[in-house]
């Protein structure tokens, strides 16, 4: 199954629910919902980037006859009380599909009010378990999992660095700690021991980490959190002199990362799902991102298929289908589970190595959306953003 098709059946299955009575009207609103302010705003581009392509293209191909799909796009800083706003608006307004959240903390409680509102709701980045686990059937996502991720990342540590001073860190928030949770939990049962320890994300000076981390000579440092602290921490603990070598979770997924930790990222490592611009089938919409200088880096295809799995039509009738079901081109693997930052600042980072010192590349430099047609509208709530 490609990264740009899903299985008719179930496309035709949200189709219908999308649609609906709508499928004759002139516009059919749908929304992209995530970080696209705050700390995390770097993926929030990425999905933002995705949809508006895929909205574009779907409309310039005349897949929806006498239809035409708007899109709205929805800020919610990665904090849940701006997620519930920003759901509570989308379903009041009528939006028939939102492709998000992007956190998990904003996905969990915004997918109550789109369920009770029978909006089709398709995430392309939260990775917690517990979203698809409610049995909510308006409900996908179109990524791996954090169980899946953490497997991975402990399996490699205990493959390639057994017996060595590992740490395990978190920066508490729901999306993140339950990954950390996991690697400590099977570091352990291999036999290994770790330092354990949270910090606070949002802060700039992480020395006293740092310092700790040096101090009891810790060689393996897995962290669960976001590209903006640790990157911090990569970079601080190069300042410091700390030998250590820093293992994340797919957050990391952006220039963002490189550009914060400076030559201090070289060699630090993280899982993701499998990179679908290696993937032919989504050579054309690839095309079309960079022919608007755009990347299609990250999480930018899988919202691209995340518009597409709600609107392709398709033949023949739709049985029901489980929710939580559309991750065929997301899921964990094994055999190549980790990519490696190995690159200078301002030059290019490798993206899903498939060994783990070379791979595809994408600009340094974030991509802007200063040239999208003005129906790609921006809307944030008027709650004030936390940290996550």
């Amino acid at each position: 199954m490609s990264i740009l098709r899903v299985h008719s059946l179930a496309t035709a299955a949200l189709l219908s629910l999308i649609l609906g009575s709508s499928a004759w009207a002139k516009d059919v609103y749908i929304a992209v919902a995530g970080p696209m302010t705050g700390s995390t705003a770097a993926l929030g581009a990425q999905i933002r980037d995705g949809a508006a392509a895929a909205v574009d293209s779907i409309n310039a191909s005349g897949l929806l006859p006498d239809t035409k799909l708007v899109l709205r796009i929805a800020d919610d800083a990665c904090d849940p009380k701006q997620a519930v706003a920003v759901a509570n608006r989308l379903t009041t307004d009528g939006i028939k599909l939102v492709v998000g959240h992007f956190c998990s903390s904003s996905s969990i409680p915004a997918s109550d009010i789109y369920a009770e509102a029978k909006v089709i709701q398709i995430s392309p980045g939260s990775t917690n378990p517990r979203l698809t686990e409610r049995g909510l059937t308006t409900l996908f996502r179109i990524c791996g999992r954090n169980d899946q991720q953490g497997r991975v990342a402990a399996d490699y540590i205990v493959r390639h660095h057994q017996g060595v001073k590992l740490a395990v860190l978190d920066d508490k928030s729901i999306a993140v700690k339950g990954i950390a949770d996991i690697v400590e939990s099977r570091l352990r049962a291999a036999g290994e021991h770790t330092v354990r320890q949270s910090y606070v994300a949002g802060e700039k000076d992480y020395t006293a980490l740092v310092s700790r981390l040096k101090r009891e000579g810790i060689q393996i440092v897995y962290i669960g959190g976001y590209y903006n602290e640790i990157g911090l921490i990569v970079r601080q603990a190069a300042e410091a002199g700390a030998r250590l070598t820093v293992i994340a979770n797919d957050p990391l997924m952006t220039s963002d990362f490189l550009a914060i930790a400076g030559e201090a990222a070289n060699g630090t490592l993280f899982t993701f799902m499998p990179d679908p611009t290696k993937n032919a089938a989504g050579a054309a919409a690839v095309a079309r991102l960079k022919a608007s200088s755009l990347s299609a880096a990250g999480y930018t295809l899988y919202a691209y298929a995340a518009v597409q799995a709600g609107q392709s039509p398709s033949n023949g009738p739709a049985p029901s289908m489980p929710p939580g079901s559309l991750r065929p081109y997301a899921r964990a693997q094994s055999k190549r589970p980790l990519a490696r930052f190995d690159s200078t600042p301002g030059e290019t980072m490798p993206l899903l190595a498939s060994s783990l010192t070379a791979g595809a590349t994408i600009p340094s430099k974030r991509s802007s959306r200063t040239d999208r047609p003005s129906q790609h509208r921006t809307e944030r709530s008027n709650d004030e953003p936390s940290s996550i």
